[in-house]
């Protein structure tokens, strides 16, 4: 892994995640700064990782149950009535791909699980628009995909995934 540090998301991170989000597309969707700042609010795991200029190069943003959170997706985990705790979006930008800082900061939500007692960790993938590379970095870790889902009113398709927590 190559010099990077990782540390809690703060107040004035925002406009640096709005914009690695926004590069990210359409791997992610695309949030203003007033819907990230709701999203966060919700979210009990909130990291960046930086590198050696102090330069946001990812973000995780992640959620236990139990949340007015009206995401399709976290709705449909919400639905199925088990304890998780859901990764809403990791964003890894390019300088920082390959580097072991995606599979930290899941590391760090799989710790939040255990503390909240949640039996699982849940995510999506883009199936349509596709997303190999985060697909295969999910079944590395461990997870299998439990459904599919159309969102966004038909334009975008994600299979739904789940990975014990252990």
């Amino acid at each position: 892994m190559q010099n990077l540090r990782l540390r809690v998301m703060r107040d004035d991170d925002l406009a640096s995640i709005v914009a690695l989000n926004a590069a990210a597309a359409p791997a992610v969707t695309v949030l203003s700064e007033e819907e990230m700042a709701a999203l966060r609010g919700w979210c009990d795991v909130c990291l960046v990782a930086l590198n050696r200029s102090g330069e946001i190069i990812a973000f995780l943003l992640s959620l236990g149950g139990g949340q007015p959170y009206e995401s399709e997706n976290y709705r449909w985990f919400e639905d199925r009535g088990v304890r998780h705790q859901y990764i809403d979006r990791i964003v890894v930008g390019e300088s920082a791909r390959g580097t072991g800082v995606g599979r930290a900061m899941y590391e760090s939500v799989f710790e939040r699980a255990r503390e909240r007692g949640a039996t699982e960790v849940t995510a999506e993938v883009n199936l349509d628009p596709p997303n190999p590379r985060s697909m295969a970095f999910h079944e590395r870790l461990g997870f299998r995909q439990l459904g599919e889902q159309v969102t966004k009113g038909g334009a975008i398709t994600v299979a739904l995934l789940s990975r014990p927590v252990y």
